[in-house]
Order: C-alpha cells, then sequence, then structure tokens
C-alpha cells in the first residue's frame, strides 16, 4: 500500500484535533480588554499544544514522505500515535481552566509522553519494514532530541506536584527544540537522489 491514504486519514485526524483545541477558546461576553484577562492562560496553553499538533504533523510528513510502502503494523502503530494526539484537546483545555494545578500539568505531560512514545513505536516499526540502510533510519542517527524529550517529560510529570511552573517550563523548553526545522530526512532524501542521479 502506497503512503497516501495513511497520510490523508492522519491529515484528517490532526486538522480535526486542532478545530477542537481551538472550540474551547469561548468569546467573552462583554466588549472590554478586562475580559480577556481571564482567557489567557487557556490562549496560551493552546498556543503550546497547537505547537505541538504541528510539529508532530510536520515531522509526520517527512516521515512518510522517505517511506515507500505501508504495512498493516504501520497502520496499527500509526493510529496509536493518533489516539495520545487525540487526547491533546483534552488535556489542553483542563490545564487552561486550571491553570498551574498539579494534576491537570502531570495529566498533560503523561499524554505528551506517550505521544512521544508512540511516535518512536511508529518510527521503528518503519525502519523495521525498510531496513537499517533505510533513507529513514540514516536521517535519524542518534536522535538526540527525541532522547532528551521523554526525558524531560519523565522529570516533568513528577515535578508538577512540586511546582508546575517548572513543568511548564519544561514543556516549553520540548517544543521550542523540535521548533526549529528537523532537516535531517530532506537532507538524506537530496543526497539518495543526487547519488542515483550520478549513476545515471
Amino acid at each position: 500500500m502506497k503512503t497516501n491514504r495513511i497520510e490523508a486519514f492522519s491529515d484528517g485526524v490532526i486538522a480535526i484535533i486542532i478545530t477542537i483545541m481551538v472550540l474551547e477558546l469561548k468569546v467573552p461576553e462583554a466588549v472590554g480588554p478586562s475580559e480577556l484577562k481571564p482567557l489567557l492562560p487557556v490562549f496560551l496553553n493552546y498556543v503550546l499544544s497547537f505547537i505541538y499538533v504541528g510539529i508532530y504533523w510536520n515531522n509526520h510528513h517527512h516521515m512518510f514522505h522517505s517511506t515507500k510502502q505501508v504495512t498493516g503494523g504501520m497502520m496499527w502503530a500509526n493510529l496509536y500515535l493518533l489516539f495520545w494526539l487525540s487526547l491533546i484537546p483534552f488535556t489542553t483545555a483542563w490545564v487552561g481552566q486550571n491553570h498551574l494545578a498539579e494534576i491537570p500539568t502531570a495529566t498533560y505531560g503523561f499524554v505528551l509522553l506517550m505521544a512521544a512514545i508512540a511516535y518512536y513505536i511508529l518510527q521503528r516499526t518503519i525502519i523495521a519494514q525498510q531496513g537499517p540502510g533505510s533513507i529513514l533510519a540514516k536521517a535519524i542517527g542518534a536522535d538526540w532530541k527525541g532522547k532528551i524529550s521523554p526525558v524531560c517529560y519523565l522529570s516533568a510529570i513528577p515535578l508538577a506536584f512540586v511546582n508546575p511552573t517548572i513543568s511548564m517550563v519544561l514543556y516549553v523548553f520540548v517544543a521550542l527544540l523540535w521548533l526549529i526545522p528537523d532537516r535531517r530526512i530532506e537532507r538524506v532524501l537530496v543526497g539518495a537522489r543526487q547519488a542515483g542521479h550520478d549513476e545515471s
């Protein structure tokens, strides 16, 4: 099976996730600027979650751009990732409405951690099917960002019960870490195309 179907389905689910998140931004009844102040925590958490979902969408696109065939294992691994991403609107709303509360902040980190694990499982499933010499395997390399992120989440979850602000700082740090465009797969793809062109 080609990748276009799984990419289209994933794009649709991610679009719905973003739509659900923005619907949590309730319009204030009054028109004064003071009415917007209570919405600020909800809005800031929406921005953070939007960035996270956008990062997953971007990396998901690049990952499947390097994949030639889709297997049943990839489809289930992809669904597992989408399951955890689909919980982001719930945790986003919960944290936004209970700003810096311990349990919502820890739960937000748990969902981010499970999404990161699910993405890793999908990544490894693709590599297992395509082999260690595949474009994706070469592009990932040491994957230091992929190793730092779960450590930050694992630290942030218990820290939420000590100081939720530290947890939120860690969530923002990981988002900023991945916000920098990751060109690894693009570079390997370009190199493979150039090598094929030179051989021909």
